[in-house]
């Protein structure tokens, strides 16, 4: 995984602390997506003892005389299967699938790779989609069926559960879900509703076959089956879920005719749920999740000697109040230790709805917001926040970092923070102070990780 910060000129009348603590902030970041990276928890979490896969300390039977399916889906499906497939190999009938945003080194005759589209569904995710589905009905009782799911799979790989929605419909309802301010469980409930291979409908094709499903999550804790809209897993969601999440997101009309009728018939079809016979020889296990790579990132902060607090009570919130409620956190750490460097962390995604035609993402919108707290608040303190992908939004971007001396060197420059933010164009601003966190997709996705910091 290649990193790199996008540093423009500093100004001299930057503090020399402000600059340090900057970079400082930045390496730990970086250090908590080598620790996170998937190599690292692939080899420690999954490993082979004799005909048997042992998955966090449990055994899983591999086929003595059946087939081994690995279909990887999502950002992080090529180091996935890099990982598990040399397990397998060479006594194992292995076929394997990757389905992933960033595409792999090279393919082989007994293995597929698919590069699909992403965050908006492209011909290559339909592809990827019937494959999937063509191979998992092929699997008999003694096979097994290996799924390794992470972020970004529900447009990576998808197709319409209905012939009539086309993939320009699909396109158009992912658009909307994606700028219309949705959290990712709200986005996946209509998701799962429309399509033929997410919500459990990938685990109906594989039965009978024995399935093991191992998964990185960008989903709040206890929404396992958001995770790339769920393919192998229980559907917990129902079509009234999807009508009422709808209505309450205020979409119907924005909906293409084709996805608008099935909702206004009241005639989207059902998704398997727990105790359909499909997950009957079911496992899944979390490889990876947010709460754990704050934790590593939380260590590293403490060794500096740091008083660090996780507050997660702004998921989901919108990138302004949940700029206030930390600043508030922060500065309330701040008085119980007015002696010690302070840090307040906080991962999940924040609502962040387009409203201009700009550059960027939640994480630089959130910093954005944060900045402009900093400054009216004449509070000396710097602010992190990026995605584990390496993308944030629209923009090329993981995410960008700020601290009170950010507004003034904007004005500075004449550039005018609320009109950026009302621009959606977030990207820019940060690109021109030369604040910008560019590391390129990671082949991970966790969720996003914030860290606000203020020194003695």
């Amino acid at each position: 995984m290649g990193t790199a910060l996008l540093i423009s000129s500093i100004p001299k009348s930057w503090a020399r602390s402000a600059f340090l603590m900057k970079d400082r902030l930045l390496k730990l970041f970086l250090e908590t997506l080598e620790e996170a990276s998937l190599e690292h928890v692939m080899t420690t979490a999954v490993e082979r003892h004799g005909n048997e896969l042992v998955v966090q300390g449990e055994r899983i039977p591999l086929p003595s005389a059946g087939r081994v399916l690995v279909a990887g889906i999502g950002k992080a499906a090529q180091p996935m299967c890099s990982a598990l497939v040399p397990l397998l190999r060479p006594d194992c009938d292995v076929q394997s699938l990757v389905v992933s945003a960033g595409g792999p080194e090279s393919g082989s005759d007994d293995s597929d790779a698919i590069l699909g589209g992403h965050p908006y569904p492209n011909q290559e995710s339909v592809r990827a989609a019937r494959r999937a589905m063509t191979m998992a009905n092929q699997l008999g009782r003694d096979d097994l069926f290996v799924c390794l799911l992470s972020g970004g799979g529900s447009a990576i790989c998808e197709e319409p559960l209905h012939p009539d929605i086309s993939l320009g419909d699909l396109r158009a309802l992912y658009e909307v879900l994606v700028t219309c301010g949705a959290n990712i469980v709200e986005m996946n409930i209509l998701r799962k509703h429309l399509s033929r291979i997410k919500g459990g409908r990938l685990a109906q094709a594989a039965a009978p076959a024995r399935q093991l499903t191992l998964y990185v999550s960008d989903v709040p804790p206890g929404e396992p089956s958001t995770v790339a809209s769920g393919p192998t897993m229980p559907d917990e969601s129902t079509c009234e879920d999807a009508y009422r999440t709808a209505e309450a997101l205020g979409i119907p009309s924005r909906l293409p005719q084709s996805v608008l009728r099935r909702f206004n018939n009241r005639t989207l079809v059902e998704t398997p749920k727990a105790g359909d016979p499909a997950f009957a020889r079911s496992k899944w296990f979390c490889l990876l999740d947010n709460l754990a790579a704050l934790h590593r990132l939380e260590t590293r902060a403490r060794g500096f000697g740091w008083v660090v607090e996780r507050d997660l009570s702004v998921d989901d919130q919108p990138v302004r109040d949940a700029a206030h409620s930390l600043v508030d956190r922060l500065q309330v750490l701040q008085s119980a230790y007015p002696t010690r460097t302070v840090a307040v962390t906080t991962g999940g995604e924040l609502s962040s709805p387009v409203t201009g035609d700009g550059m960027g993402g939640r994480n630089q919108a959130f910093v954005l917001w944060a900045a402009r707290v900093l400054a009216e608040r004449g509070i000396r303190a710097t602010v992190l926040s990026a995605g584990t992908d390496g993308v944030d939004g629209n923009s090329p971007a993981a995410g960008a970092i700020a601290d009170e001396t950010t507004i003034n060197r904007a004005v500075a420059c004449e550039m005018d923070a609320a009109d950026f933010d009302r621009r959606s164009d977030s990207y820019r601003f940060f690109e021109r102070l030369g604040d910008l966190i560019v590391t390129g997709p990671t082949g991970n996705n966790v969720r996003d990780i914030r860290m606000l910091v203020a020194e003695p």
